[in-house]
């Protein structure tokens, strides 16, 4: 066979990690409640259902919105031979007004700097393709979302350094550990172009303090690079304090400030809900980025139906009200009903204010505190617990024993089941620890309190890789990273 090129045999694509591999073994046996009731529990996917029932509504009670019905069916050759990379006026509008809404209406965007890509995951690979060659880096603050190794770097070329936060303050951002991590990198001859950062966090659930923002506008303004501010958690924001976007910090600023080395990344992935329609939105203050990001556009357009669908939800002023404040609602009384759940056994958690997932900390679990113990303590989780939670290494966190855990994906019957089963498991750690014949913390037991016979996971197939699992809702293999 002839050689193939660097980008399809290269590891860069993410999948060979933690992360992945446990969305694999969901895959491979997920739960349901009277179908297979002891699969795994899908807790590492940060979708969010809670109002998914807002949403069926108003198609139901706007059935024109789609071009596929009888209502809308006339307006189906119009947007059927629609293809301007641009995007659909009306949706660039109808996103721009969305996006001020959803920050509260303190800011406003511009639609004419809206360039729309193929979801978060496209939005991120464009801004890096626009302001990085292949080969220079940009600094991203640690725990950071795992998939931005294949977003920003793949195809690219470009390399990720962590800035390295800890747990003694709540893992916050500082200047001193960004210009730490830039220092470095220079030292090292590696190029940065830029800082990238989350705001909300994922994987903390955290919003930046103005401060801290300001002080990192400061920083790049004065190094002369780019920040990109990946905000598509906006609408997540259910406690306070409320999230700051960077638009609002900027404009706030001193007029040195150069705005064209700014960008935003948006999505209604997660503030909607609707991942599948794979909307993702870059929004730059450079007009340079501005008109080469339209046309990188055109290799992933979102499609003319679901933009002529989203201008019309997102235009009804009085559905988005409804729709942010139920959501917001939703998620604060999940939020609490987990964390609540989990300090009644002694597991403590991040506190956070946003995003679909916390932070959890099993650092008291581990046998030993290192990445080996973390591990351990996974394969565990998943193999006898039957949960998928994502470890904190996949996330590039210095710390051993922190755990990403999504909330937002399952119903209420869901999360008992989820809690009752990490309880039992806590509790018989504990009667492990305390009987002097074992060595071993975590040594299975025949006894094991929940039943966990039908279809177990085997650690090899847990930490493989390279091998593709079915998924239960398609024929064919497929990879777990455009679940992302």
């Amino acid at each position: 066979m002839a050689t193939l090129s660097k980008i399809a045999t290269n590891d860069r694509h993410g999948e060979n990690s933690p992360y992945f591999d446990g969305w694999k073994a969901y895959d491979r046996n997920p739960f349901h409640p009277t179908q297979n009731p002891e699969g795994v529990i899908q807790m590492g996917l940060a979708e969010n259902q809670l109002c998914f029932d807002l949403i069926k509504e108003w198609i139901s009670k706007n059935p024109s919105a789609s071009i596929c019905t009888a209502e809308g069916v006339d307006e189906f050759k119009d947007i059927a031979n629609f293809q301007d990379y641009h995007g659909l006026p009306e949706f660039r509008q109808a996103v721009a007004k969305f996006m001020s809404r959803a920050r509260g209406g303190r800011v406003t965007f511009d639609p004419q700097r809206v360039v729309v890509a193929g979801g978060a995951t496209g939005a991120n690979e464009l801004i890096t393709f626009c302001i990085a060659d292949p080969g220079d880096a940009f600094l991203v603050p640690s725990p950071y979302y795992p998939a931005f190794d294949r977003d920003l770097g793949w195809r690219t070329g470009v390399k990720i350094v962590p800035v390295n936060c800890y747990s003694s303050n709540n893992f916050q951002i500082t200047r001193e550990a960004v210009e730490e991590a830039y220092k470095k990198a220079r030292e090292a001859n590696i190029n940065v172009k830029g800082l990238i950062i989350t705001n909300p966090s994922n994987p903390l659930g955290t919003t930046l303090h103005r401060d801290t923002l300001e002080s990192l506008v400061n920083f790049v303004n004065e190094n002369n690079i780019h920040l990109v501010v990946d905000e598509i958690y906006a609408a997540t924001v259910f406690n306070s304090p409320k999230l700051v976007s960077i638009t609002e910090v900027i404009e706030k600023m001193d007029s040195n400030i150069n705005r064209d080395n700014i960008h935003v990344i948006y999505s209604l992935s997660k503030d909607m809900g609707l991942p599948g329609f794979r909307v993702g939105i870059v929004y730059s203050y450079n007009d340079t980025v501005v008109n080469c990001g339209r046309k990188m556009s055109s290799f992933g357009l979102i499609s003319s139906q679901t933009q002529y669908l989203l201008a019309s939800m997102l235009n009804d002023d009085e559905f988005v009200d409804n729709f942010l404040a139920e959501s917001s609602k939703r998620l604060d009384k999940r939020y609490h009903t987990f964390t609540k759940g989990l300090e009644q056994i002694g597991i403590k958690c991040l506190k956070s204010n946003a995003g679909l997932f916390f932070w959890m900390n099993l650092g008291h679990l581990l046998k030993e505190q290192t990445l080996e113990g973390e591990m351990e303590l996974w394969r565990m989780i998943i193999n006898d617990v039957k949960l998928n939670v994502s470890p904190g290494s996949s996330f590039q966190c210095t710390e051993p024993g922190w755990f990403r855990v999504c909330f937002a994906n399952m119903d209420d019957e869901t999360v008992h089941v989820a809690l009752n089963r990490i309880g039992a498991f806590v509790c018989q750690g504990q009667e492990t620890s305390t009987q002097p014949t074992k060595k071993k913390r975590w040594q299975k037991k025949n006894d094991l309190r929940l039943s966990f016979s039908s279809r177990m996971i085997s650690e090899e197939s847990v930490m493989s890789p390279h091998k593709n699992m079915m998924s239960p809702h398609s024929p064919i293999p497929r990879s777990p990273l455009v679940r992302a």
